[in-house]
């Protein structure tokens, strides 16, 4: 047995040793679901945590075990746990119903703050997920332009419906995902993430059959890696010069400025997709832009495009959203970015000091560890990253109190405090201890 394999096989041992009560959850769930699973991103050999509650930046499992956690649901959970504000605007609304089956007073309330802190957001749409706002405003920029293609960047993730899904998971190639309809292949035309000179050479090679790009100001999934100001610029020139849409999809960034990073950058692209924290901790999406394209959707206009939902704009979703956003304001944002900025720095310095090859890549709150000498750009540098050492970082911050994402995301909320990150950076370096161990005895050999 390698050196690696041995100490995954220590971490395992304490990680089940430590929630005999999640694995037995765990094995009754595949009972009922395929693999015990429902949601493909938290999974993790031999089984994950199954959580009881959790309260501003901390979390308990079925086991009674505290963790701090360092995921908030893959960025949606701002403001943390149960929020005093915002659970008491839950409670408030859910008192008075939770949906009513039409228009409610809280998402003009919500679609007024949206537009007016994202100033090219001129008409907006509620939906419930990301998923669905990235399919629908895709939808809005073909039914205006009259072209069937899109172009999305190898890597990016927008959801799961077809178009979306190509080459979302490495190897990047124009390679259809198992269930995916063989259509959507010949529908996707796909650029590369920061490498402006090829990306914009396919749109305009593509400009008469494309109807929109759509991007990430930072690759989320792909590993936390952000736009170059100069690639999303050039987009926004080549995409007007060639009549395509441009589609920014702010569900994860919208987080990162207090108008989302097409603030930061500069760009006021043709529609904008958002979620996760506009939901105030429950499902929910959006999308909007330009009134002309939305005006697709006008339900008086005699012909509109479908866009039902039993839930969209539901009444608890958006007095969530509207108490967690009215608390964001642009200190807010600035004070929990410099956090994340100055922990990402920290970070970088304690791997450095470790001599291992490994960067943490990011923007403000949310970040990711690759086993890669940085600094990185695209995703297919990300994906060569060790998924071993990783893995050995998982179990490690797990076994020590420290609830993370398998792939090493880590996610701030305004719920931390200067202890929790410190806290978090001593197990952080803990866990790289141990890896820079197996590397010395390696060596030796």
């Amino acid at each position: 047995m390698d050196s690696i394999a041995t100490l995954e096989a220590d971490l395992l041992h304490r990680y089940q040793h430590k929630t005999p009560r999640s694995a037995g959850l765990h094995q009754g769930a595949t009972k009922v679901m395929p693999g015990g699973d429902t949601r493909t991103g938290t999974f993790h050999l031999p089984y994950p945590i199954y959580v009881s509650r959790g309260h501003g930046c901390r979390l308990w499992d079925a086991d009674g075990n505290e963790y701090r956690d360092f995921l908030n649901n893959f960025t949606s959970l701002l403001h943390g746990h149960a929020h005093p504000v915002v659970h008491e605007a839950l409670v408030t609304q859910a008192a008075r119903g939770t949906v009513h089956g039409t228009a409610n007073e809280l998402q003009v309330e919500l679609a007024e703050l949206l537009c007016d802190r994202v100033p090219s957001v001129e008409r907006l749409r509620f939906c419930n997920s990301g998923t669905e706002a990235t399919l629908f405003a895709l939808r809005a920029a073909k039914a205006f332009t009259g072209r069937a293609k899109i172009m999305k960047m190898g890597g990016g993730y927008h959801g799961s419906h077809d178009q979306v899904a190509v080459a979302m998971a490495p190897p990047y190639g124009t390679t259809a995902n198992l269930g995916l309809s063989p259509g959507a292949l010949n529908e996707v035309v796909l650029g590369s993430f920061n490498d402006l000179d090829h990306t914009a050479d396919l749109i305009r090679r593509h400009r008469n059959e494309l109807a929109a790009v759509i991007v990430e100001p930072m690759m989320g999934s792909a590993g936390a890696l952000p736009a170059e100001p100069a690639f999303l610029r050039g987009l926004r020139t080549v995409t007007e010069e060639c009549g395509v849409l441009l589609i920014l999809d702010e569900i994860i960034t919208f987080r990162l400025g207090f108008g989302g990073l097409q603030e930061h950058y500069g760009i006021r692209p043709d529609l904008t997709t958002f979620g996760k924290i506009i939901g105030g901790g429950l499902p929910v999406g959006a999308f909007g832009g330009r009134a002309d394209i939305m005006a697709a959707y006008d339900p008086a206009s005699g012909t509109p495009i479908v866009h039902s939902g039993t839930y969209n704009g539901n009444a608890v979703t958006m007095a969530a959203g509207l108490a967690t956003l009215k608390l964001y304001d642009r200190g807010s944002v600035d004070r929990l970015n410099g956090t994340g900025d100055r922990l990402r720095a920290q970070l970088n310095q304690t791997i450095a000091a470790s001599g291992l090859e490994a960067t943490v890549a990011g923007f403000g709150s949310v970040m990711q560890l690759h086993f890669l000498n940085g600094p990185l750009h695209t995703a297919d540098q990300a994906a060569r990253g060790d998924k071993r050492l990783l893995r050995l970082v998982h179990l490690s911050l797990l076994v020590d109190g420290i609830f993370t994402a398998g792939r090493q995301m880590y996610v701030l909320s305004t719920a931390m405090t200067p202890q929790v990150l410190d806290e978090f950076h001593d197990r952080f370096a803990t866990a790289l201890e141990a890896i820079t161990h197996l590397s010395a005895q390696s060596a030796g050999r």
